[in-house]
């Protein structure tokens, strides 16, 4: 008997159609399968059975062609391989599920649903930390003259005893006492002031070894930033509070008079029209501040107004008080309206500072 089926060759292209426009040829009408006689009169069905014998049948078929078309043992082998593969594939694919399926059942819950976050040096910090690294570069000051006694902050700028604060911290000043973290006192002299900023440099006499803050970029801050402030509000060394920026650019003035840091040290400015802390006379200044809500209250002047990645972007200055107590004549406490002078205006003042400042 003769197969007249069309048989395809391995390398012949195969029917296909897309986006309903056919490729190749279709294949020939589906032929059922047809018993084959062999020469001794045997009939075989495709696939060994029926007839006189499937062992003829058999070898009919791997000796000739297979009725119904095709590629017989070589496309069974093909399959038989694919299938292994896929079959190793899901072995590997399940293995490495399975066992990072078992290295998280070893794992506590909230490791499993936690994603990790990688961080470097310059992430935010806690206040904690941010006080933990920064306090040991801000300090006490203690000037005083015939007129009086005051207390303010600084901070340290360089290892061998520069110092940054606020010009009426140390105007007028006779005598000038640094406290540092370490609880060691040392005299300090005046290298420059900038009345017209609010401004001051002092040099502690024979330092060395000191932590230099880091300055910061105040043209960065956002209103909502958290921040830290350290300095010795009424002469205690170290106070450490925490806040928010409130507002930028709030235009401060104060007095430039040297009279105005001596005298308890409640040193008056003006902010939007208001008068706090007695007058500021009749030589002022005025710069546009950081404000926060951060604690400040009377010896912060000078000291540092903190980012979280401990950074000093402002240099505090002045604070708010209520008029209760400023018309008691009580000591003025904070009610979280604080001010700062942006550390850009000191970075720029600073080599002016360093040759004398502008009021030599």
């Amino acid at each position: 008997m003769t197969d007249t089926t069309r048989h395809s060759r391995d390398d012949e292209p195969q029917p296909f159609s897309y986006g309903g426009t056919p490729g190749h040829p279709a294949p020939p009408p589906y032929q059922p399968p047809q018993p084959v006689v062999t020469p001794s009169g045997a009939t075989v069905w495709p696939g060994g059975s029926g007839g006189a014998g499937g062992g003829a049948g058999t070898a009919a078929f791997a000796d000739g062609p297979r009725p119904g078309g095709g590629r017989g043992r070589r496309r069974a082998s093909r399959s038989m391989a694919l299938i292994a593969a896929v079959a190793v594939a899901s072995a590997l694919v399940g293995g490495g599920a399975s066992a990072l399926a078992v290295r998280a059942m070893d794992k506590p819950a909230t490791e499993i649903s936690t994603p990790v976050v990688n961080t470097d040096s310059r992430s935010d910090s806690g206040v904690a930390a941010v006080a933990a690294a920064v306090s040991p570069s801000i300090v006490e000051i203690s000037a005083s003259s015939a007129k009086g006694k005051s207390t303010g902050s600084g901070v340290v700028l360089t290892r061998d005893g520069e110092i940054i604060t606020n010009n009426h911290v140390i105007s007028g000043a006779d005598s000038i006492k640094v406290s540092f973290h370490d609880g060691s006192t040392r005299s300090a002299s005046v290298v420059g002031t900038d009345s017209g900023k609010d401004l001051a440099l002092i040099k502690v006499k024979g330092a060395s070894g000191l932590k230099p803050a880091t300055l910061g970029d105040s043209s960065q801050v956002q209103v909502g930033d958290q921040v830290v402030a350290i300095g010795s509000p009424e002469g205690l060394t170290g106070t450490v509070t925490s806040g928010i920026v409130s507002a930028l650019d709030r235009k401060v003035t104060v007095s430039t008079g040297e009279d105005q840091g001596q005298g308890g040290g409640r040193w008056p400015f003006e902010f939007g029209g208001g008068r706090y802390h007695g007058d500021v006379g009749s030589s002022t200044t005025s710069y546009k501040a950081i404000q926060t809500d951060a604690s400040l209250n009377p010896g912060n002047s000078g000291g540092a107004l903190i980012n979280m990645k401990g950074q000093v972007i402002g240099i505090n200055s002045a604070m708010y008080s209520s008029a209760s107590e400023r018309a008691s004549g009580g000591s003025a406490g904070s009610v979280g309206l604080g001010f700062s002078i942006p550390v850009n205006t000191l970075k720029a003042d600073l080599d002016t500072l360093r040759d004398g400042g502008t009021d030599s």
